[in-house]
């Protein structure tokens, strides 16, 4: 059944008269490709379900152990998410796991896609089965960076390993939208990442963008950032290209790690360092689930007709059931409709003959 045609009646107890139906966030995930196997992805699964959530499970039904209630399990073993050129394994796979959920999505009878394995498969599946939305040049991938009091989302985090000015302009657009709907912020303050401050710094690519985005109305540019300001929280946006933002994001996943790690170790390394990690033991505990990579969920992949969220493949369950629950909230919210209704305000929508309006780019399509 269509997952639009799903609603959730709910009765009120003054006199039983129903509210407006509510509907139930259905999201498809690929259950193949994560480092801990299928049965971690079903056991994230389990977990989102019992918060409300409707799951279509795609993967190994022989691995994925016993559905919960409110998870429907298709049985799909084949994977693509380890072949080295994931737009022609999409394309010649159509019974894989990961298309198979993205065709789900396009058909409506999911409202988001989830993947915990390849980026690249989920990116090839998700583009050519749901398909880039209206004006979008390239979808990106926008992640929430792990730090505590200062959080930042950083854009692109692995979608585009190469890209052209014109796309850089129009993912700080998206990450502009995507902070005002999802995080509240008003006015977010877009950052370029870059090797200075200074507006001369950096590869011709930068250097470029800094001048489209310094001239771009309806957005609020506050310049180039270097790498230590992703924790200083100078910016609500940090635009960068897939490759470079990929690194950063995971060398700063490493170093959280790597401190928890530590920390753990150090207050067990004697009798009085145990007394004191006790006590402290609340605090850290906190510290440490501010900081660690499967809170967030994952990145949004943004730009496509319906929302997608891209996982770590190292997750565990808890990591899994972020990820549905972040996109859920992502189709609560309507981020795909009223993402692109803010780009549209600002003229950051790519017009037919290739332009995009406010920002004075000519782009090929």
């Amino acid at each position: 059944m269509p997952a639009a045609r799903i609603r959730a009646l709910i009765d009120r107890s003054d006199g039983g008269v129903p509210l407006e139906p509510v509907h139930v966030p259905v999201i498809a995930v690929d259950a193949n490709g994560a480092d801990l196997g299928p049965a971690e992805v079903a056991a994230g699964a389990n977990i989102a379900a019992a918060q409300g959530v409707r799951v279509l499970l795609f993967g190994p039904a022989a691995e994925l152990g016993a559905a919960g209630p409110g998870i429907e399990v298709i049985d799909a073993p084949l994977s693509i998410a380890k072949e080295p050129n994931p737009a022609a394994a999409a394309r010649s796979n159509p019974e894989s796991s990961i298309v198979r959920a993205a065709r789900a999505v396009a058909a409506g009878d999911a409202d988001a896609l989830v993947s915990g394995g390849s980026t690249g498969a989920a990116l090839a599946a998700a583009l050519f089965n749901i398909k880039r939305d209206r004006g979008i040049l390239r979808p990106a991938l926008a992640a929430l960076v792990p730090v505590p009091g200062a959080p930042v989302t950083l854009v692109d985090v692995g979608a585009n390993t190469e890209v052209r000015p014109e796309h850089l302009v129009q993912f700080a657009f998206m990450g502009a939208a995507l902070a005002q709907v999802v995080h509240g912020v008003e006015e977010p303050r877009i950052a370029l990442l870059s090797v200075g401050e200074e507006e001369t710094r950096g590869s011709p690519l930068t250097i470029d963008v800094h001048a489209r985005l310094t001239a771009a109305r309806g957005l609020n540019f506050v310049g180039n950032v270097e790498g230590h300001a992703l924790v200083e929280g100078r910016a609500d946006i940090v635009v960068t290209d897939g490759f470079t933002g990929n690194v950063a994001l995971k060398v700063m996943e490493g170093v959280s790690d790597k401190m928890i790690a530590l920390l753990r170790e150090t207050a067990t390394s004697s009798q009085r360092a145990k007394a004191g990690g006790l006590l402290m033991k609340p605090a850290l505990r906190a510290f440490r689930d501010e900081i660690h990579p499967e809170i967030a969920g994952g990145a949004y992949l943004l730009g496509l007709r319906k929302l997608g969220v891209v996982g770590h493949g190292r997750f565990t369950s808890r990591g899994f059931a972020q990820a549905i629950l972040l996109a859920a909230r992502g189709v609560t919210g309507d981020v795909t409709g009223r993402t692109h209704d803010a780009l549209e305000r600002a003229g950051a929508l790519r017009k037919p003959g290739g332009t995009l309006s406010e920002t004075g780019s000519t782009v090929s399509a």
